[in-house]
């Protein structure tokens, strides 16, 4: 009786240590209410301010931006409920903020890559860009997919792993989609740096002609590139450093090097929008009736007249030049995205 009587007391006390135990502390410290926050409102208000530009100017190129801040409010929305949970954290909370973040600035990327064939068109500079515009943006944007699922699928491995081994994997499979997303983005900086040396030695004439202000966009593009690149080479660093490493110890290095910047390049772009730079284009009807896919845009204002010259006879506002005689299409009309 005696050594069940201890059998007994030993079980008791073994259930009661797991039940005191804490679930696996998946921070190193407790989440900022205050900053997380005041960052939830901030994405939320680029989110919403993006979303009304795209509805209102029709410029549904920009979708997978608003969706990626979308995400970032998102993942910070988690990041307090964390805060709440402190310290006991749990997975789905986890998973959540991890990936809504971390993601978020691929999607920032696919619709930048549009931005700039369309650019490209814009300007009737195809002869400029150091890939062909047909493949720029499809190119770009398979990097950008590939990379998203790698950092998506590591996330969510490393955040749910049992062992040390599985963290390990699923950290190694982030770093690997990161650093596709630094060698693609990489490849679209020098692009852009290789179109703006190469049109402005030889300008076209549709460049000269243009009245919206298309440089100032090309420096737009290199601060909000320069802002993501600085990034991803800050997430790249801090997950080969590992849970150790004072980057993912300290919740002001995620501020400082990803909220933040993250947070500037939607309002850079909500205040210097490509609908103030790019027009909409459709394909518009030959003489005998055939389509021509990925008619090159035209500036907000002007018009060109048949021989493909532009127009001098006045203005004509968010007009697409029809190949037919004086034939134009303007976009409120066709209710084509811009």
């Amino acid at each position: 009786m005696a050594s069940e009587s201890w059998i007994l007391q030993l079980r008791d006390e073994a259930n009661e240590t797991l039940a005191e135990t804490p679930k696996r502390k998946y921070y190193d410290y407790d989440p900022s209410l205050i900053v997380n926050a005041i960052f939830i409102g901030l994405f939320a208000v680029v989110t919403a301010g993006h979303l009304w530009l795209m509805v209102r100017k029709r410029t549904w190129y920009f979708l997978a931006f608003t969706i990626g801040c979308l995400f970032q409010a998102g993942g910070y929305g988690a990041r307090v409920v964390a805060y709440t949970e402190t310290p006991v954290f749990t997975l789905p909370v986890y998973v959540a903020q991890t990936l809504l973040i971390l993601l978020a600035p691929g999607l920032y990327a696919a619709s930048i890559y549009m931005v700039l064939g369309r650019l490209i068109r814009l300007l009737d500079a195809d002869k400029h860009s150091p890939i062909r515009v047909n493949w720029l943006t499809k190119l770009f944007v398979l990097g950008d997919v590939l990379s998203f699922v790698m950092q998506g699928a590591g996330g969510a491995l490393r955040a749910s792993a049992d062992t040390e081994d599985e963290e390990n994997m699923g950290k190694y499979i982030i770093i690997g989609g990161l650093a596709v997303q630094l060698v693609f983005f990489g490849l679209f900086i020098l692009a852009t740096v290789l179109f703006h040396v190469r049109i402005t030695r030889e300008p076209t004439t549709r460049s000269l002609s243009v009245t919206a202000p298309w440089r100032q966009f090309i420096l737009v593009l290199y601060a909000t590139n320069a802002l993501i690149m600085i990034r991803s080479i800050f997430r790249t660093v801090e997950y080969a450093m590992g849970r150790d490493g004072p980057l993912m110890q300290k919740e002001v290095y995620l501020f400082a090097f990803d909220s933040a910047l993250m947070f500037l390049v939607p309002a850079i772009f909500l205040y210097w929008h490509p609908s103030q730079i790019l027009v909409g284009y459709k394909p518009v009807a030959t003489k005998k009736g055939e389509d021509l896919e990925g008619f090159p845009m035209v500036p907000a204002k002007g018009g060109y007249d048949s021989d493909g010259s532009q127009r001098t006879g006045g203005l004509v506002e968010n007009a697409l030049y029809d190949p037919q005689p004086n034939a134009y299409v303007y976009p409120s009309q066709t209710g084509r995205a811009y």
